[in-house]
């Protein structure tokens, strides 16, 4: 079983930055798939960015939305058993509830069915 906890999100201003976290407490996190995704008021939850499980020092893929990329950076730390998202360049369309995932041999990054464990999400809030 993996439980996630996300923590970081606030009020922020619009050209402005944030960094999320999501502790993992289950074993093996460097064995899980990992991913970030948002559900703003009234809409449907959508993929934000993604990065592979990962041993040591091999290579980490990373998948980002159109809408994020080049402003948002994920990264994990297995020694911390931490995912991160780094926000900048913040603007009102990136208000939502951000929510971390894991999954287990991930074909499709951005698609929600393929993660196995969800977090309770942490709010951000971007104002004009």
């Amino acid at each position: 079983q993996v439980r996630l906890v996300e923590s970081g999100g606030g009020l922020v201003s619009a050209g402005g930055s944030l960094r999320l976290s999501c502790v993992s407490s289950g074993d093996r996190f460097s064995e899980y798939d990992m991913g970030w995704f948002r559900q703003a008021p009234g809409r449907e939850r959508e993929f934000v960015a993604a990065i592979r499980w990962s041993t040591g020092w091999t290579s980490r893929s990373t998948a980002y939305a159109d809408s994020v990329k080049g402003r948002f950076t994920i990264s994990r730390d297995n020694a911390k058993n931490t995912l991160y998202l780094q926000m900048n360049s913040l603007n009102t369309d990136d208000t939502a509830v951000y929510y971390c995932a894991a999954g287990r041999d991930v074909q499709a990054q951005s698609h929600q069915a393929e993660y196995d464990y969800w977090g309770q999400g942490t709010q951000v809030t971007v104002s004009s």
